[in-house]
């Protein structure tokens, strides 16, 4: 079974790398993240841009890095009015400040909906 307005988009981290490569989200909504089967161990960080030129840590409204703890084989249900405006997303594996390369090429996949307007 499908659900109508529901995508999902596979991001490459390559092997020995942390960061993910740009990932439109346009008029998407991140509501999800499938993590694969393996994952070397580390929180979830972001960065987004409006323009695919300039990029920014995504942070919440109190300032603190957008962040997930997770795990190997895991879903993590995401909040969608959060992520509702960012137009493109670069995942990384760890913290800004302390980036966790992978031990080798992982596939995380986000989940997206279409935005009702």
């Amino acid at each position: 079974m499908f659900l109508i307005g529901i995508d999902t988009v596979p991001v490459a981290i390559a092997s020995g790398t942390s960061l993910s490569a740009a990932v439109p989200l346009g008029a998407k909504t991140l509501v999800g993240i499938s993590m694969p089967g393996t994952w070397t161990a580390a929180a979830l960080t972001f960065q987004a841009s409006f323009d695919g030129t300039t990029w920014q840590e995504l942070v919440d409204t109190t300032g603190a890095a957008v962040s997930f703890t997770v795990a190997a084989a895991t879903l993590i249900q995401i909040t969608p009015t959060n992520w509702r405006g960012t137009n493109l997303i670069k995942v990384r594996s760890g913290t800004a400040a302390l980036a966790v390369d992978q031990l080798a090429d992982r596939i995380v996949t986000l989940i997206t909906r279409s935005e009702m307007v």
